[in-house]
């Protein structure tokens, strides 16, 4: 018991380093609260810490891999399960950079020598090998500032006629009754009045997987979606594992922080299985009629890796894709030079998608924006990709 205080400011640190924000009433919170359980059962003392220290959904993974490398079952007389922190202990498996760095004992040494290097140094070099860089290897302090500068990205969907007619100056239609109530008016010389059709970019829906194989993407895209949702006005975002969920309301929030906790009391099924024919299924029965209106271009972001082995996937995605302008489909697996569509779900999707594109670090959204800078070419098709 002596040792639990020293281990759980110890931990409550590494915590922070990793990013989850964690203050002193927190701390003195668990060490109200840890001596009224049982310390020799694990799972006791993990949900009793998670539920003082995590606060969104994003931030429960990194707890969980925190406290598996840190807190070990000790073998002392009085049984305690919270002893000692093996700081030292070898990893069972490769852990994210913010944590491992979170760990580290050169904390101190490295930060001295960060103070002694010019300003200048961070400068563009550093921004350019953090565009390359794979959302799932980035430290916390990289993934901070991958945020910062996917906030900056803008979408640049071109103008898109449309049905309604609106006055023009040298429109190709003369609108007859503007001329005669112009004429009315002066009772002189009849001058034409003209119309165009008027120009408005197409909507925007994003159908995102959040299954436990796109958790680390996901995250991060959703802050890219929230910076587009707050940047132009008709976008629509859906997430779906198992079920669909429309988070278009809570990404609406300016404040990104208040949006991914909305979105995160809203959804169920993070880091679950994946359904994406049933997904696709919902999608196009409850909402597409809504939102898939005036040429809409989709983007759909998942691995491809389904649960039910594709079944009933092919004719959800054919019926998407006619539905909309443009089906983009991306992909974090495409990151792999070697990627071939082996994949039951990836082999049914497509046939059915007009581009098929990776989404894996800022350099991949950056083509996406080039992408989506013209959407109205003709599809595309990938039937000899999946043959």
């Amino acid at each position: 018991m002596n040792h639990l205080p020293h281990n759980l400011m110890h931990f409550a640190r590494i915590l922070r380093r990793a990013g989850v924000p964690i203050g002193p009433g927190k701390v003195i919170a668990a060490l109200n609260a840890l001596p009224l359980i049982n310390l020799s059962n694990r799972d006791d003392v993990f949900w009793a810490l998670h539920s003082l220290f995590v606060e969104k959904h994003a931030q429960s993974e990194i707890f969980k891999l925190a406290f598996d490398r840190f807190w070990r079952v000790s073998s002392t007389d009085d049984g305690m399960l919270v002893d000692k922190a093996p700081r030292g202990a070898p990893e069972r498996k490769a852990l994210p950079r913010r944590i491992t760095e979170a760990f580290g004992a050169g904390d101190v040494a490295q930060s001295n020598d960060n103070q002694s290097q010019p300003e200048a140094v961070a400068g563009w070099s550093a921004a350019e090998k953090l565009r390359g860089q794979d959302f799932e290897t980035m430290s916390a302090a990289e993934m901070a500032e991958a945020k910062r500068l996917m906030a900056a990205l803008r979408l640049p969907i071109p103008h898109v006629a449309t049905r309604r007619f609106a006055p023009a100056a040298t429109g190709p239609r003369i609108d007859l009754r503007a001329t005669l109530r112009a004429s009315l008016a002066t009772g002189e010389v009849i001058h034409l009045k003209r119309r165009a059709r008027m120009q408005r970019h197409p909507p925007l829906v994003v159908l995102c997987d959040i299954s436990g194989s796109m958790a680390a993407y996901a995250r991060m895209l959703l802050h890219f979606l929230h910076a587009v949702t707050n940047d132009r006005d008709r976008v629509h975002v859906f997430l779906f594992g198992t079920r669909l969920t429309n988070v278009t309301r809570e990404l609406a929030h300016r404040d990104p922080d208040i949006a991914l906790q909305r979105v995160g009391r809203t959804v169920q099924d993070w880091s679950g299985g994946t359904r994406i024919g049933e997904s696709l299924a919902q999608f196009n029965r409850l909402w597409s009629r809504r939102v898939l209106g005036q040429g809409a271009v989709t983007l759909l972001i998942t691995d491809g890796l389904d649960r039910d082995g594709g079944e009933g996937l092919a004719v959800q995605a054919q019926r998407l894709q006619r539905s909309c302008r443009r089906l983009i489909w991306l992909n974090p697996l495409l990151r792999y030079s070697g990627f071939e569509p082996k994949s039951a779900g990836i082999r049914a999707l497509l046939p059915h998608v007009d581009e098929f594109r990776p989404v894996h670090n800022l350099d991949s959204l950056a083509g996406l924006v080039d992408a989506l800078s013209n959407v109205t070419h003709a599809r595309r098709e990938f039937a000899s990709v999946a043959a």
